[in-house]
């Protein structure tokens, strides 16, 4: 009985994940389903983040492992990315702590969804700010290495639709940007970021609304705001056994 062979990639795939697992405790990533950008509610967006680390010797496959390597580093400040053990790896989670107006911790995180030597992809879980999926890769074009980061994405819900159109989509814009000079500046090059925006589909997915039941954003400032609560009842609760 013949079998199909199997793809030279198929490894570099996640196995199919109903809901996340994290480690750490992290809020809002652990028992969330990935989403795709079809699940989201805003207008669709295709963004392209783009730099030339020049032609020499830095080949694609030397990007891709430095910016696994130190992935969080290029991150701006305030910005946390937390690792899984095995690195960023098929199938592996890792929780995200992002900076939001107002001194908001923003608590989610992200599946790796594809990873090889030249590219990897995560994909956003429910309550995320959008869902949807990001890849970041390594190429040679005409004559020079670059690097890029493309986000395929709709906002959530129509919370985060708002937030995108009162400055989100700048904050982003220049988190990327930023990631990619600090990228460049890893290999000692002075990138020039390019931006480029689609709006793909212009619709607004109103079935999708109810996906503020989940805003990771709302979620997180309720736990902030009840940390004094939580520490007042575990000190209780150790009072009592004592």
């Amino acid at each position: 009985m013949s079998t199909q062979p199997e793809s030279r990639d198929a490894g570099a795939w996640a196995p199919p994940v109903d809901r996340l697992t994290a480690d750490g405790g992290h809020i809002n990533v652990t028992g969330r389903r990935p989403t795709a950008p079809m699940n989201g509610f805003g207008r669709m967006w295709q963004k392209t983040y783009r730099t030339s680390l020049g032609a020499g010797a830095i080949t694609p496959v030397a990007v891709i492992a430095a910016w696994k390597a130190h992935f969080p580093e290029f991150w701006p400040a305030g910005n946390r990315f937390f690792a899984p053990l095995a690195g960023i790896a098929p199938g592996e989670v890792a929780a995200l702590d992002l900076s939001m107006p107002g001194g908001l911790k923003l608590s989610t995180g992200v599946l790796v969804l594809f990873a090889d030597e030249e590219s990897f992809t995560l994909m956003t879980p429910e309550g995320h700010m959008f869902a949807g999926w990001i890849t970041f890769s390594s190429f040679v074009a005409e004559g020079e290495t670059c690097a890029q980061a493309q986000v395929l994405m709709r906002a959530s819900d129509p919370l985060y639709e708002l937030g995108m159109s009162l400055g989100g989509h700048r904050k982003e814009d220049a988190h990327w940007m930023h990631t990619l000079s600090e990228l460049a500046r890893h290999f000692g090059v002075d990138g020039q970021v390019t931006v480029n925006a689609v709006c793909v589909d212009r619709k607004r997915q109103w079935s999708r609304a109810g996906n503020v039941w989940q805003n990771s954003g709302i979620r997180s400032g309720v736990h902030m705001a009840s940390t004094p609560l939580r520490a007042l009842g575990r000190l209780r609760r150790r009072d009592a056994g004592a």
